[in-house]
């Protein structure tokens, strides 16, 4: 489960894990969709900008992309369009979320993540 710790607010009751070489590189390309209630969390073993970048290759439709830092806080997120070469937080992050765009209307730059349920 992905709570929005400031808020309170549960953003997804589904979170698959992407940890691994393998499960970061496959992550939504060639996916329809996402399942209401569905996110995905990658979890990078230090902060970085360009190691947690994105492309969304493959992917046709748009995500609502969500970096944290080691705290699990919120610092950067962004509308990602389908076919666009690059997103990339401002500051370095350790997480990624990617989700259903509607996420980013209930998170906000500061707001600490909860990530439960097999996702760190």
């Amino acid at each position: 489960m992905l709570v929005n710790q400031t808020t309170g607010q549960v953003l997804a009751t589904q979170l698959r894990p992407c940890e691994t070489f393998w499960t970061r590189l496959r992550g939504l390309m060639f996916r329809r969709s996402l399942d209401p209630g569905e996110a995905l969390v990658f979890t990078y073993t230090r902060e970085s900008v360009a190691g947690t970048s994105i492309h969304m290759f493959f992917v046709p439709f748009p995500i609502a992309a969500i970096w944290l830092d080691a705290e699990k806080r919120v610092v950067d997120l962004v509308l990602a369009r389908p076919f666009r070469p690059y997103y990339a937080s401002r500051v370095p992050a350790q997480y990624l979320i990617e989700g259903v765009p509607e996420l980013l209307a209930r998170v906000r730059t500061g707001d600490v993540l909860d990530l439960q349920e097999g996702a760190r």
